[in-house]
């Protein structure tokens, strides 16, 4: 699983995926169906996320409503942002169909 903090349009999730890219085609599919098609896209440390989210991320990390695909962990961009800011975490990924 890989960790990333997406900035697309009126909204920032923090998301794990075991997709390989940021720009995969089937997440850039499934992250379309939830209204985001360009987006900034940053790859977080699994050892951060987990960190500040702690027990959310372990119960989300389990879900059975959720797949390994996919899971959102937080869908609150104003926390997203501050938590992970650009300025403090890797390169980005861009995408625009």
């Amino acid at each position: 699983m890989k960790a990333g903090v997406l900035f697309g349009g009126e909204k920032a999730i923090v998301m794990l995926t075991s997709y390989g890219s940021l720009t995969d085609p089937s997440l850039v599919r499934k992250l379309a169906v939830k209204g985001i098609h360009t987006y900034i896209a940053f790859g977080v440390e699994m050892e951060e996320v987990k960190k500040k989210y702690g027990r959310h991320f372990d119960v989300i990390l389990k879900d059975p409503q959720q797949s390994d695909d996919l899971r959102i962990l937080d869908y609150n961009g104003h926390r997203a942002f501050r938590d992970f800011a650009p300025t403090r975490i890797g390169p980005s990924v861009y995408y625009e169909p």
